[in-house]
């Protein structure tokens, strides 16, 4: 009878340490994502910015042989 308990014993400990990591790395995620979800990587530049490269003015035929030349 005493082996039962001890057994009973070790798997709730095993299952509350195993929750309790759980949730710790739950609530992380949803503070690093409530961190960024506003961060915009994107933004336009400030300043002097200029623009070096229009994909709108090359036809895919141009590209695809650029892609291959230089293994971009």
């Amino acid at each position: 009878m005493k082996p039962a308990l001890l057994l009973i014993k070790d798997a709730l400990k095993i299952f509350i340490i195993f929750t309790a990591c759980t949730l710790l790395f739950y609530f992380g995620l949803r503070a690093m994502h409530a961190e960024y979800q506003d961060y915009h990587r994107y933004d336009p530049p400030e300043g002097r910015a200029v623009k070096v490269f229009n994909q709108d003015d090359q036809e895919w035929v141009e590209r695809l042989s650029i892609f291959f030349r230089l293994g971009e």
